[in-house]
């Protein structure tokens, strides 16, 4: 197998496209565990998240001569990948929701709330749980991807397909509306 260190995402997407398989093979290892963590936040059953990102990394494949080369590969996928899974949850009907790694999230919400023991630390994340989990998805999914997948507003844009500034502002209402959910459970 060629070696692709060194190469862009964008440069192996090209490659594919141009009938490198190999090129796609290391797209694929070095997406896999991204897009499976992002689907924890959508997607509550283990072995349902393994066929999805299957499914996403087949349908991927299928239609990489729609990706622009001149554009980021990250967000095309991450928006393949939330298709996906919003498709999954439509079929569903219901919306189950996987913890967050909190040490990811708290620390930009709660810098003044230091867990000074285990237990303190775990009703936080129960809390946190339950208030990201009754946020509009339109303010729980851009958290998600500039929280956890830490992705930037133009590529949260993208995977969203909504203006940039939008972003934005769904961030800071979602934000808002997340330290008024916790605020309200910790009075």
């Amino acid at each position: 197998m060629p070696t692709y260190d060194g190469l862009s995402d964008e440069a192996l997407a090209l490659a594919t496209q141009r009938g490198d398989k190999d090129a796609y093979g290391e797209l694929v290892r070095r997406f896999e565990k991204k897009i499976s963590r992002y689907g924890k936040k959508f997607v509550a059953d283990t072995d349902d998240i393994n066929d999805l990102v299957q499914d996403i990394f087949i349908k991927a494949y299928v239609n990489i001569n729609s990706f622009d080369a001149g554009r980021k590969f990250s967000p095309w996928l991450y928006r393949v990948a939330h298709n996906e899974f919003v498709n999954y949850l439509r079929k569903k009907k219901s919306i189950p929701f996987s913890f967050f790694e909190y040490d990811v999230l708290l620390p930009r919400l709660l810098d003044s709330n230091k867990a000074s023991d285990e237990a303190e630390r775990e009703e936080i994340k129960r809390l946190v749980d339950m208030s990201v989990q009754d946020l509009p998805p339109k303010y729980r999914e851009p958290l998600l991807l500039y929280y956890y997948e830490e992705l930037d507003y133009e590529a949260i844009a993208d995977v969203l397909e909504i203006p940039v500034a939008t972003v934005g502002v769904r961030l800071m209402r979602g934000r808002g509306l997340l330290k008024k959910k916790l605020h309200n459970i910790n009075n």
